[in-house]
C-alpha cells in the first residue's frame, strides 16, 4: 500500500523510521527512546545509503536458518556479535588513542621512518557544515573473526587457489596492472577463478610506501592491519560533522603517520566515493572500488561482494617525460576531483611524476558534493560528466541503448533520473533532459513523454535483490544490512517499478553491494558497449540533477555526495582475469573484460510478497 504521506519533494522523517528499525534490529521496544544519545541518521528523501545492520549473524539466527541460507561447502564457520552491530555516527578513529598504541609500536620497533615529502599537510581544510553521513565501525568481534577467517579459508577449502595477478615488463620494471583491470573482489568460500582478487593482494603492505584512502564507511583496527604502519604513511579523506570531531580524529592518530583530508559537504549528503592511491617504489596504483573499507565488503565474511577497477602506472624516469606529459581526460578529471576534495596541492602535483599513457582507453567519472553553475563545472560532474565521459573516449551515439545496472542501494528515482542517465550513456552533456523537462510544464506533448516513458522501461534494467534472495542468502535477512531501499519510494505513483529486476550473484548464497553499469547497443558491434564501474547507486544524491541558477538562468548541477566510478570500453585490453563465463548474449562482449556479476536474464520484481524488492526497514 502507497505511503499516504508520501512528499515526492521534500524531505520525510527518516529519522524516526530508522531509530525504530534500529531498535527492532536489537529485539527492543521501538516505541521506548534509548537513554544513550541519539544516532544522527537524518538524511535527504532520496538517501541511498540508510545503512542500519552491518551483514552479520547471530548466532541463533545462524543456528536456525534453512538449508538454503548455510554456508556454502567448504566455508569456515565464522563467529559473530551476538547482536547485529548498529550503524554508529561517530566517525572514523575516535575513541581509540592511536596515536599512544602506533608510537609505542614504533618505539618497540626502535625506529622511525623519515618524513615523505610528499605527504605536506594532506588537505585538512574545506568545510563539513551537516551533520547528516552516518559513517559506521564495524564491530571487532566480527572483524577478528572475518579475518582469522579470511586466512586460512581459502587454501583449506579451495583448492584452485590463483589470485589472476600476474606481471608485465614496463619502462620500469615489472608491473602487475599495466593495462588496467576490473575484478570481482574474494569471497570467502566461493572458488577463486582468476577473476578476482584480494584486498592484500591489492595493498601489498610489504612494499607500499604511500596510501591515500577514501570511503563511505571504515573499519580502523582491520584497515590497519593490512597497512605496515612503519613502512606506510596515509592519508585518510574522511567525513567529520564538525571541526571538534576533525580534531578529535587527528588527535587520536600519530601525525607523522596519518593524515586527513576533509572534502567539503552539503548540509545533506555523503561521502561516499571510494578510491585508493597507492605509492610504490618504482609505479603508482590507482584503485576504484565499489566497496567500503569493511572486512565484509571485501568478502571475508563470505556474505558480500564488490568490483574493482586497478590500473598500475609506471613512474617517470627523468624530468623531461614528465614535463612532456600530456595529461588523458582520465587523468585530467582525478586530478580535478581530488582538488576539489581539498588533498593536498602538492600531493596531487606529484601524481604528474607517474605516466598516464594507459588510461587513455578509460574515463574517470565523478560526482561533487555542492552546486556547479560555471560552464566548465557544471559539465563535468554528476551525470553531466558521465555524458562528457562517454563523448571523450568516442562512444557517443544517439541509437537506442540496452542499460542493465547493478545498484545496492535506490532513491526515491523518478523516470526523469532513468531519463538523464539514459541520454548520458548516449553521450550527452545533460542538455537533453533539462531541456525537456524545462518545455514540459508549457504544453509538451504528453503523448511523446510516455512513448518516452516506455522506451526507457523497455530498455532499462536495474538489479536489486528481491527479500527472497536476501533470506535465502548465506546468512539470511542478517547479511542484507547495507542493501537499502525503502518502500514509501517502492510505493510512490512516480517511481519507475517496471524496470526492476531482482539481483542475484552467480555466486551462489552471496549478496552484492556492486555498483556496475553496463552499455550496449543493439544495433551497432560490440566495441560501442562500455561499462561503469564505481561507487553511483541509482539515486539523485548519487548522479546530481542539472536545474536552473535563478540568478544567471544558467545551468547548474547539484549534487549531494561525493562519488567516482571507471568507464570501461568492452574492447579494451588489459589483464583480466578468464574465470569461468557467466555471460549470457546479451553481455558477451564484457567477457574477459567487466565480469557481469548477476544471473540474467533478472527476474522482474513483484508489487508485494517475497518477490517484492528487499526493504531494510521493513525486515528489521
Amino acid at each position: 500500500m502507497a505511503d499516504n504521506n508520501y512528499n515526492p519533494n521534500g524531505v520525510d522523517d527518516d529519522d524516526e523510521a530508522l531509530r525504530i528499525a534500529i531498535a527492532l534490529s536489537l529485539g527492543q521496544d521501538p516505541t521506548i527512546a534509548t537513554s544513550n544519545a541519539p544516532v544522527d541518521l537524518t538524511g535527504p528523501e532520496d538517501d541511498d545509503e540508510c545503512h542500519v545492520v552491518e551483514p552479520t549473524v547471530n548466532a541463533k539466527t545462524r543456528m536456525a536458518a534453512p538449508s538454503n541460507t548455510s554456508a556454502p561447502a567448504g566455508s569456515s564457520y565464522i563467529p559473530a556479535p551476538s547482536q547485529p552491530a548498529v550503524s554508529s555516527s561517530y566517525s572514523l578513529l575516535t575513541g581509540l588513542d592511536r596515536k599512544k598504541m602506533e608510537e609505542e609500536r614504533l618505539a618497540r620497533a626502535g625506529k622511525k621512518r623519515k618524513a615523505d615529502d610528499q605527504l605536506g599537510s594532506a588537505g585538512e581544510g574545506g568545510k563539513a557544515g551537516r551533520p547528516h553521513q552516518r559513517v559506521k565501525t564495524e564491530s571487532p568481534a566480527a572483524a577478528a573473526a572475518a579475518t582469522t577467517a579470511a586466512t586460512s579459508a581459502t587454501s583449506a577449502t579451495n583448492p584452485q587457489t590463483k589470485s589472476g595477478i600476474s606481471t608485465e615488463k614496463s619502462g620500469n620494471g615489472e608491473l602487475p596492472f599495466p593495462h588496467g583491470v576490473v575484478k570481482r573482489t574474494w569471497c570467502n568460500g566461493q572458488p577463486r577463478t582468476g577473476d578476482d582478487i584480494k584486498i592484500e593482494e591489492i595493498l601489498q603492505k610489504d612494499k607500499l610506501e604511500l596510501a591515500v584512502l577514501s570511503s563511505f564507511q571504515w573499519n580502523e583496527e582491520w584497515l590497519l592491519g593490512k597497512v605496515d604502519i612503519e613502512r606506510t604513511k596515509m592519508v585518510l579523506i574522511a567525513f567529520a560533522r564538525d571541526e571538534r570531531q576533525r580534531q578529535e580524529m587527528q588527535n587520536n592518530v600519530p601525525r607523522s603517520r596519518i593524515r586527513f583530508c576533509f572534502p567539503p559537504m552539503l548540509a545533506m549528503g555523503n561521502m561516499h566515493s571510494k578510491l585508493q592511491l597507492l605509492k610504490f617504489e618504482e609505479y603508482l596504483r590507482v584503485v576504484v572500488p565499489t566497496g567500503n573499507l569493511m572486512s565484509y565488503d571485501w568478502g571475508e565474511t563470505g556474505v558480500m561482494e564488490n568490483m574493482v577497477f586497478i590500473i598500475d602506472l609506471p613512474k617517470f624516469e627523468s624530468a623531461e617525460q614528465r614535463d612532456a606529459q600530456t595529461l588523458t581526460p582520465f587523468a585530467e578529471e582525478l586530478l580535478y576531483f581530488l582538488r576539489m576534495q581539498t588533498l593536498d596541492e602538492k600531493l596531487i602535483s606529484s601524481l604528474r611524476n607517474y605516466d598516464f599513457s594507459e588510461t587513455s582507453r578509460y574515463g574517470f567519472v565523478h560526482s561533487m558534493a555542492g552546486s556547479h553553475s560555471s560552464s566548465d563545472a557544471w559539465k563535468r560532474t554528476g551525470y553531466c560528466g558521465l555524458g562528457r565521459a562517454v563523448t571523450a573516449l568516442g562512444l557517443q551515439s544517439n541509437d537506442p541503448l540496452q542499460l542493465d545496472y547493478v545498484c545496492a542501494s535506490i532513491g526515491a528515482v523518478k523516470h526523469g533520473l532513468l531519463r538523464a542517465l539514459y541520454y548520458a550513456c548516449q553521450g550527452d552533456s545533460g542538455l537533453k533532459e533539462y531541456e525537456s523537462r524545462a518545455t514540459g510544464g508549457k504544453g509538451k506533448d504528453i503523448t511523446k513523454a510516455d512513448d518516452d516513458t516506455d522506451v526507457l522501461n523497455q530498455n532499462i534494467r536495474v538489479y536489486f535483490p528481491s527479500l527472497e534472495t536476501v533470506n535465502r542468502s548465506k546468512y539470511g535477512k542478517m547479511s542484507g544490512g547495507t542493501i537499502c531501499f525503502e518502500s514509501r519510494w517502492w510505493n510512490a505513483p512516480t517511481f519507475p517499478q517496471q524496470v526492476l529486476r531482482d539481483c542475484r550473484s552467480t555466486r551462489s548464497g552471496v549478496l552484492m553491494h556492486s555498483k556496475v553499469l553496463f552499455a550496449t547497443r543493439p544495433s551497432a558491434d560490440d566495441s560501442s558497449a562500455f561499462a561503469y564501474v564505481g561507487s553511483a547507486n541509482l539515486s539523485e544524491s548519487a548522479w546530481g540533477r542539472l536545474t536552473m541558477d535563478r540568478s544567471t538562468r544558467a545551468p547548474k548541477m547539484t549534487c549531494r555526495n561525493w562519488e567516482c566510478g571507471v568507464l570501461v570500453k568492452a574492447g579494451s585490453p588489459g589483464e583480466h582475469g578468464s574465470g569461468s563465463s557467466n555471460t549470457s548474449s546479451s553481455l558477451s562482449m564484457f567477457e574477459g573484460v567487466v565480469p557481469v556479476p548477476m544471473e540474467l536474464p533478472g527476474l522482474p520484481l513483484a508489487k508485494e510478497g517475497a518477490r517484492a524488492p528487499w526493504f531494510l526497514q521493513d525486515n528489521f
